[in-house]
C-alpha cells in the first residue's frame, strides 16, 4: 500500500498543510504579476474584441488546439503540438492532485489511480519528452533566424522535462511499489522496468514514489509563479490573444490620431507583446527583415513588452515614456510594407501591422515624414493622384484605342472599371491597361470608366499614415461613385480592390458586386465569353499581390486564368498565403530606401522566380508588382532571362484572333 502524500507528516506536519503553503505562495505571486499587467491594459484605449464569438470560439480551436499555423513547419509544428497537449493534460491532473491534496476529505481517486487516465498522461508524456528534445536540439544546434537561444529558455525547457520526467518517474515507482505489471499503463510498466534493473527493490519503491511525487508538485508551483515573468507568458496570453484576434480583413487599427504613449494604443495592441512567444517566425517572413532594413517585427512586439512592462513594474521612467523614438526608431517604422507576412504566421495573432500605423499617425501629426512621401501627399490632396499629373490626364492611355470605353457618369453600364492610378499614368503600364480593355470588348463586357474624375482609393495613404487624407479621399470617391451608373465594379489594383472591398462601406450594403480583373477573366472564361484562339505553351510562375491573396483570399482565380490560356505553372516556394512582398506596399512605393538594406524585396523576388527551372517569366496582377520587378530585373542582371508579364497581357495574347 502507497503512502497517502497528503497526509503523510513531514517535519511534524501533514502533506496537506505543506502543500497549502506552498499553492498560496504560488498563486500569489502569479495572480500578483497578473493584475500588475492587466491594470496596465486597462489604461490603454477600450478596442471591442468580444463580438463574433461563433467565429471566435472557432479560431481558438483550430490555432490553439489545433495549432495550424505552428504546423506550416511541420516537423517543429508537430513536436510543439504534442508538447502542447502534454502541457493540458499535465495541468489537469496537476489540478486533480492539487485538490484531492489540498482537500483530503474529497472521496476522489488520485490520477494515477484511474486507468485510462495513466495511460493517456503516461503516453503524451513519453511523446512530450521527444518532442522537448526535438525543441531543444532545434533551438541550440540549428536554430533559424530570429529564434534566440537564451536562458529564460533553456529554464523553460528544464521545467517542462523536469515536469514531464517527475511525473513518468512517479508512476514507474508506483508499479515497481505495487509489484505490479499493468498491461494497460506500458510506458509505467516499461519506466518501473528501468528502476528495477538499476537496483531499486520493491520496498525502496514508496520512499521514491514520494520524492518524485512532492519534485513535480513544487516544480509545476514555481513554474506557474516563474510563468507571467518569462518569455512563456505566452502560454497564458495566447488563447486570449488568439481569441480577441482581428477578423477584419483591412488589418486596420481603429481610426486615431496616432499613438506613442501607452494611453494611445488600445489594449489589444499592447496585449501582443504580452502574447509574443519569441519564436521569430514574424522576422523570418518579413520582406524588409529580409531585405536587410533594421525593421524586425519580433523586436517591435518584444519592445511593446518592455513598454508594457516598465509600467507594470512601475520602473523609472516608466509613466509617461514615449514609445516612438524612445523604444522603437521612426526609420524602422517607416520600413514596413503592410504586406501581412508577419500577422499571417504568427501563430499567436499577434497584430504588428495596427501598431505601425499608429505609429505612422503619429509621425504624420507631428511632420515627421520623408520628403518623397510629403510630396505625394501633396498631390494626392492637389489632383487626387500622387504622380502630380493633372486629372484630364487620367484617360490618356484611352487615346491609342480604336474605340471608346464609355463614360460611367453619363450612361449606365454593367460593370464600372475603375483602374487606379498606376494604371492611368505610368507609361510602362498603359499599353497593359490598354490590352485589358481589347479583351474586354472582345468578350462583350459592358463596361465604363470614370475618366477625369477618378482618384486615389486611398488604401496605401491610409497605411502611411495619413488618415485624415484618406477619409478626404473616401469622401469624394464615394461621391463620384454615388454619382455613377453602374452594377458591379471591378478594379486593375489590388491595392484599390482591398480598399473599396473593406473600407468603403458605402459600396458594401449588397448594392454593389466588387471584383478584382483576375475574378472577372476567370468568370468570362468559364461562361465562354472568352476562349482562347491558341494555348500559350509558356512555362511560367506567378507572384500572389499581398493586397489581393493575404488580405483577401483571392488566389484561384488568376491561376484559373493562367489554365485557360495554357501556360504551364510553376509555384514559387513561397506562394500564395506565404508570398513574398515586392516592397511597394504601404506606401514604400513613394518612400526613399532607408538604412544599409543589401537588397531590396522585388530583387529577392525576381531571383525567387529566376531560380525556378526553364521558367520564362514572371506573371502579376498588379500594376506596382509590374514596376517593382520589372525595375528589379535590371539591378539584378536578369534581364533577358526573366521577362515580367502581366495576366492581361497573356490572355490577350491567347485570345486574339
Amino acid at each position: 500500500m502507497l503512502p497517502d502524500p497528503a497526509t503523510l507528516p513531514y517535519f511534524g506536519m501533514p502533506g496537506y498543510f505543506h502543500l497549502w503553503v506552498l499553492t498560496l505562495i504560488s498563486f500569489c505571486v502569479f495572480g500578483g504579476c497578473v493584475l500588475r499587467h492587466v491594470r496596465v491594459l486597462t489604461r490603454a484605449r477600450p478596442e471591442n474584441r468580444w463580438d463574433h464569438i461563433g467565429k471566435r470560439i472557432g479560431l481558438v480551436v483550430t490555432n490553439v488546439l489545433g495549432q495550424r499555423r505552428l504546423l506550416d513547419e511541420p516537423l517543429i509544428g508537430a513536436a510543439h503540438l504534442i508538447i502542447f497537449w502534454a502541457f493540458v493534460a499535465y495541468a489537469t491532473t496537476f489540478v486533480w492532485n492539487l485538490l484531492r491534496c489540498l482537500i483530503p476529505a474529497l472521496a476522489i481517486p488520485y490520477p494515477d489511480d484511474v486507468s485510462w487516465v495513466a495511460f493517456c498522461v503516461q503516453i503524451l508524456g513519453a511523446l512530450g519528452m521527444i518532442a522537448l528534445v526535438m525543441a531543444a536540439v532545434r533551438r541550440y544546434i540549428f536554430p533559424p533566424v530570429s529564434l534566440e537561444r537564451s536562458w529564460d529558455a533553456a529554464i523553460i525547457l528544464v521545467l517542462i522535462a523536469v515536469v514531464l520526467l517527475s511525473s513518468l518517474s512517479s508512476a514507474g515507482f508506483r508499479l515497481l511499489a505495487a509489484g505490479s505489471a499493468s498491461s494497460t499503463q506500458p510506458v509505467g510498466k516499461f519506466v518501473a522496468a528501468i528502476f528495477a534493473s538499476v537496483g531499486v527493490s520493491q520496498s525502496q519503491a514508496p520512499n521514491f514514489f514520494l520524492r518524485t511525487w512532492w519534485i513535480h508538485m513544487i516544480t509545476v508551483l514555481g513554474f506557474l509563479a516563474y510563468l507571467p515573468f518569462s518569455k512563456h507568458l505566452h502560454l497564458l496570453a495566447a488563447p486570449f490573444s488568439v481569441f480577441c484576434a482581428s477578423l477584419a480583413p483591412s488589418k486596420m487599427s481603429p481610426a486615431s490620431e496616432g499613438a506613442s504613449r501607452l494611453e494611445e494604443f488600445t489594449w489589444r495592441e499592447l496585449f501582443s507583446g504580452l502574447a509574443c512567444a519569441e519564436c521569430g517566425r514574424c522576422d523570418r517572413a518579413c520582406p524588409s527583415f529580409a531585405s536587410g532594413d533594421s525593421l524586425s517585427p519580433k523586436e517591435l512586439i518584444h519592445r511593446v513588452k518592455e513598454f508594457v512592462l516598465r509600467w507594470s513594474e512601475n520602473a523609472p521612467g516608466g509613466n509617461g515614456k514615449n514609445f516612438v523614438g524612445e523604444m522603437f526608431l521612426p526609420e524602422d517604422i517607416w520600413s514596413c510594407t503592410t504586406c501581412a507576412s508577419c500577422m499571417e504566421v504568427c501563430p499567436v495573432f499577434n497584430e504588428h501591422i495596427p501598431l505601425l500605423i499608429e505609429m505612422r499617425r503619429k509621425l504624420v501629426s507631428e511632420g515627421c515624414v520623408q520628403p518623397r512621401l510629403q510630396e505625394a501627399f501633396t498631390n494626392l490632396v492637389r489632383y487626387g493622384n500622387s504622380f502630380g499629373q493633372s486629372e484630364r490626364k487620367r484617360a490618356v492611355w484611352t487615346q491609342s484605342l480604336n474605340f471608346k470605353p464609355k463614360d460611367a457618369r453619363k450612361e449606365p453600364v454593367q460593370w464600372l472599371w475603375y483602374l487606379g492610378e498606376y494604371a492611368c499614368y505610368h507609361p510602362a503600364l498603359q499599353g497593359i491597361t490598354r490590352a485589358l480593355a481589347r479583351t474586354l470588348r472582345t468578350a462583350g463586357v459592358d463596361y465604363g470608366i470614370l475618366y477625369d474624375a477618378e482618384r486615389n482609393s486611398g488604401n496605401d495613404v491610409r497605411r502611411a499614415g495619413e488618415e485624415g487624407l484618406f477619409q478626404l479621399l473616401r469622401q469624394k470617391n464615394t461621391t463620384t461613385l454615388e454619382q455613377a451608373r453602374f452594377n458591379n465594379l471591378f478594379t486593375t489594383d489590388p491595392h484599390v480592390y482591398n480598399t473599396f472591398r473593406n473600407e468603403y462601406p458605402e459600396l458594401n450594403h449588397g448594392r454593389h458586386r466588387i471584383v478584382h480583373y483576375s475574378e472577372l477573366l476567370a468568370t468570362l472564361f468559364e461562361q465562354g465569353q472568352l476562349r482562347p484562339s491558341r494555348q500559350l505553351r509558356y512555362r511560367v510562375t506567378y507572384h500572389d499581390p499581398c493586397y489581393l491573396g493575404r488580405y483577401n483570399g483571392v488566389y484561384d482565380p488568376p491561376r484559373e486564368v493562367l489554365k485557360a490560356v495554357g501556360v504551364e505553372l510553376v509555384e514559387m516556394p513561397r506562394s500564395r498565403r506565404h508570398s513574398f512582398c515586392c516592397g511597394g506596399g504601404g506606401g514604400r512605393v513613394w518612400m526613399e530606401e532607408i538604412g544599409q538594406a543589401y537588397s531590396r524585396p522585388s530583387e529577392i523576388r525576381v531571383r525567387d522566380a529566376a531560380s525556378l527551372n526553364g521558367v520564362q517569366c514572371l506573371v502579376v496582377s498588379c500594376p506596382k508588382d509590374y514596376v517593382m520587378f520589372t525595375d528589379a530585373l535590371k539591378t539584378t542582371g536578369l534581364e533577358g532571362k526573366l521577362a515580367i508579364r502581366d495576366l492581361s497581357e497573356l490572355v490577350e495574347e491567347a485570345v486574339a484572333a
